[in-house]
This record gives C-alpha cells, sequence and structure tokens, in this order.
C-alpha cells in the first residue's frame, strides 16, 4: 500500500531523506510497519521529488525497480541537495502497471503528490468523478492507476482552491464514490506540507527548523504525533495544524 514521506527544513542532500534514520524510506520499502489491506514490501518502485534551489519549479526522479536495487540512491542523488523533498516508495495494487510514470510524487510546476492506499472498486467506481475532468485532462494522466487520477483530480482544484481544500474535497468526492477506500494524500510546493489520514498510517513531526509528514516515523526522536484517522495536516517548520475531515464512516454508513 505504499509509503511516503514529505521534508521541510534545512537544506540536505535528497539521498539522507531516503535512507537516514534507522527507520528511513529505504527501510519502509522491505521493512514497513504497518502495512494495512495487503502487501508485505514496497517493491514496485519509488520516486523522489525537491525544489532546486529553493525555487519554485519541482525537479523528479523516479525508476520502476525497487528503491534498494538502483545505485542512484548511493550515487547521484548524494549530490543533490534541497531544503524540501517529496518520496515514496510503491507497493502496486494488482493488475495496476508497473512503470515509472507510475510511481509517486507526480509532479507539476511548484507541485508534487504523493497517495498511499487505493480507491476500492477501481476503475468503475469512480467514473463519474473522471467525465468530470476534461478530455485533455484524463489524456494526460501520467499513468492509467487510482493514484495519478486521485492526482488529476487535486491538481485540477489548485486553480480555484486551497492546498488544504483541494485535498478534503478530493477525498470527501472519492469516499462518496468508494467509501472504503484508502486515502492517505500527500502535497507539497516546496514551502508547506499538507496530508490525509483516510484508513492508512501517518505521522507527523515539527520543531522550529524542520517538518516530516511520513506514513511511518523515520526515526526515534521525540515529538512524532500521530495523524488520527479522517483527519488533514498542514505542516511547515514552525507550525502544524490536525483538523477532522468528513468523517469517513459517515459515508461507509451510507450517510
Amino acid at each position: 500500500m505504499c509509503r511516503h514521506v514529505g521534508y521541510l527544513g534545512p537544506s540536505r542532500t535528497v539521498a539522507e531523506v531516503l535512507t537516514e534514520g534507522p527507520h528511513s524510506l529505504l527501510r519502509q520499502s522491505w521493512a514497513p510497519a504497518d502495512m494495512r489491506g495487503g502487501g508485505t514490501i514496497n517493491a514496485d518502485g519509488f520516486g523522489v521529488a525537491w525544489w532546486p534551489g529553493g525555487g519554485e519549479t519541482v525537479a523528479a526522479y523516479r525508476n520502476a525497480a525497487p528503491i534498494w536495487t538502483d545505485p542512484a540512491v548511493v550515487g547521484i542523488l548524494t549530490q543533490v541537495r534541497s531544503s524540501g523533498v517529496v518520496a515514496a516508495v510503491r507497493s502496486a495494487t494488482v493488475g495496476m502497471p508497473i512503470t515509472a510514470d507510475a510511481c509517486a510524487p507526480f509532479t507539476d510546476g511548484r507541485w508534487a503528490f504523493s497517495h498511499n492506499g487505493r480507491i476500492d472498486g477501481w476503475p468503475e467506481s469512480v467514473a463519474a468523478l473522471a467525465e468530470w475532468l476534461p478530455a485533455v485532462e484524463l489524456l494526460k494522466m501520467p499513468a492509467l492507476t487510482d493514484s495519478a487520477l486521485l492526482w488529476t483530480l487535486v491538481r485540477r482544484r489548485l486553480g480555484t482552491s486551497s492546498p488544504a481544500d483541494a485535498l478534503r474535497e478530493v477525498v470527501a468526492e472519492v469516499l462518496e464514490a468508494a467509501p472504503t477506500s484508502r486515502l492517505n494524500l500527500l502535497l507539497c510546493d516546496g514551502a508547506g506540507v499538507w496530508a490525509t489520514a483516510v484508513d492508512h498510517a501517518l505521522s507527523v513531526r515539527v520543531d522550529d527548523v524542520t517538518a516530516v509528514v511520513a506514513s511511518e516515523p523515520i526515526d526515534d526522536r521525540d515529538g512524532w504525533v500521530t495523524v488520527p484517522d479522517g483527519h488533514a495536516v498542514e505542516a511547515r517548520p514552525g507550525h502544524v495544524a490536525i483538523t477532522e475531515l468528513t468523517t469517513p464512516t459517515a459515508y461507509r454508513e451510507g450517510r
């Protein structure tokens, strides 16, 4: 069901964000502590995004191979530094393509997006939501996966909604269509991180200079807070806010 992390803070190498800590994203790829809804490892690719020079345009690297097999992790990515990093390792839902383009984070302009979980009943359950999108946006989807559709829905809303509202709106609409979906969404623009916890694990740690949002705590430092199911988090260095989403169980009970 994938794992992801969003980091904001002092400039560091991309490789450090991937590998440092006793429970780093690299370790979570083969020894996750809280996989839900199937899967034991995250071996179907990985991706990482960063903001070169603290700029407004994101750069990205993806590979369909397991993260532990890619020499870039201990090679070129040790030479790339950024004050903002989003990274993800993938456990593909059965039947979905295993390609680099299907690996999060998905990017556009200053935005990077990741999804842990699955849309229940894909693709029939959300066909009506896809019909709401212009045909050109469907044709530009990076892959034919539930995560890519979620990104397309979120990106469409970012033109008129705040990042927090864009995630909330998409989560509410998808849960109404597919109530047992797992929707941990993570969105970052290099200055802030917004995420949701819906039927999947999520934690956050913030201090005066650093903010980290992750599927699982990546280290043993004090300050990690579990984001409750059915909640959203907004984080940046020196600030964190956890707020309730529309209760997922309300959708599951047909209300």
